[in-house]
């Protein structure tokens, strides 16, 4: 029931962006542009696969180092299983790894885990690549602030972790069981995640989060110099990192609206053409966030099958 909920969300949130997406082609006329996407979003869609691998590369590399072994095509499947549901606040529906890494002998605490030590290196990669245009962009210092204030609450819930477990424990007294359970398995998950604060850890983190989120922002580049955005090579890294921060800081489920938002006003301020800058913020959105939900259902879809299979014998 809670996929079926989940599905439902989805269903919703993709009902409400395409509403968006009809009232802004009353503006611009989007809609009638996107065929010169046909030839350019498969490209995008590789650019974003590749760093879909170097993203499960980093989380592969975190389970063995619990001393966890388990098959990369299964695990790498279960992994882009969670991207059914990013399209939530700080992407936390992803946490459905849960569901599928159990069977695989991976717990419960130690999904969440990685998960936040993998939010918190995709923030600093983010945020890197989006200073390279700081001076130019006012929202820079916002974002930088946004990230600081995350990255400090999660070292201190790590550090603290004995608080959230304690209050699991009242929670419990008070009959509030699932709740409990919620606060003793987040409380594991948030300590679990200093195992992983060595400088071999560190390191291989912020080369994997690197590669793939470098991956994604030259697909942007890529993007602009088809559309015939021409822009010097540190505004066009820095400028999708600093969209997607954005997006981040909002809230939205997905950074939905705000991310694409943030994209076509700072190519307007960039001079490029409304229309075109629409496109841009439409197709990289598409070629990511929507491929990846795709791409997370097609999985999920394929592993419940065969939890249905399993329980039916």
């Amino acid at each position: 029931m809670k996929i079926q909920r989940g599905i439902i969300s989805l269903l919703a949130i993709t009902f409400v962006y395409l509403l968006l997406l009809t009232w802004a082609d009353t503006k611009n006329q989007v809609f009638q542009q996107l065929p010169a996407l046909a030839t350019v979003l498969p490209v995008l869609m590789a650019f974003a696969f590749a760093s879909y691998v170097l993203r499960y590369l980093r989380w592969h590399w975190l389970l063995r180092r619990t001393g966890l072994r388990i098959g990369f095509a299964r695990g790498f499947i279960a992994y882009l299983a969670g991207f059914a549901f990013t399209a939530t606040p700080g992407k936390a529906g992803e946490l459905v790894r849960i569901r599928y890494f159990e069977p695989l002998g991976v717990s419960a605490p130690v999904v969440i885990s990685a998960f936040v030590y993998e939010r918190a290196f995709d923030l600093i990669v983010v945020l890197a690549f989006a200073s390279l245009a700081a001076v130019q962009f006012s929202l820079f210092p916002l974002l930088a602030v946004f990230v600081a204030v995350f990255l400090g609450l999660v070292v201190f819930l790590a550090k603290h972790s004995g608080l959230i477990i304690r209050l699991s424990g009242w929670l419990r007294l008070r009959k509030q069981r699932r709740l409990s359970r919620l606060g003793r398995v987040l409380g594991h998950g948030m300590a679990g995640a200093g195992h992983w604060m060595t400088m071999t850890d560190i390191t291989v983190a912020l080369l994997l989060g690197s590669a793939a989120w470098g991956i994604t922002t030259l697909a942007f580049v890529y993007l602009l110099l088809q559309l015939g955005i021409l822009l010097p090579l540190g505004t066009a890294v820095a400028l999708y990192p600093i969209a997607m921060l954005a997006g981040a800081a909002s809230m939205m489920p997905g950074g939905l609206g705000s991310t694409e938002a943030t994209i076509v006003v700072l190519l307007l301020a960039l001079k490029a053409p409304l229309v075109t800058a629409s496109i841009a913020a439409v197709g990289i959105r598409l070629a990511s966030l929507w491929f990846a939900v795709f791409l997370g259902l097609a999985c999920m879809a394929w592993l419940e099958s065969g939890r249905t299979n399993t329980h039916g014998r």
